[in-house]
């Protein structure tokens, strides 16, 4: 039985990115030396090579990677 694709991109996340991880994510993205060109490079390559709902899982797989290997706080 093929199943049908889940479109990802809109309705309600399981994930929350509050207001200051986003402005962080923009300053890295326009505005750091070193990290901005590479980051806008790859943003560049991914949305020539990927469709929306590919980029969209590719963001949740890269936000539970990150999840996964976060590092334990410090006490």
């Amino acid at each position: 039985m093929a199943h049908d694709t889940i479109p990802l991109m809109g309705g309600k996340s399981v994930h929350c990115i509050n207001e200051q991880q986003m402005a962080e994510a923009w300053r890295l993205t326009e505005q750091e030396p070193g990290s901005s060109a590479k980051i806008q490079a790859a943003l560049e390559k991914l949305e020539q090579d990927l469709t929306r709902n590919e980029r969209a899982a590719l963001a949740f797989v890269i936000i539970s990677r990150l999840k996964a290997t976060a590092p334990l706080p410090q006490a």
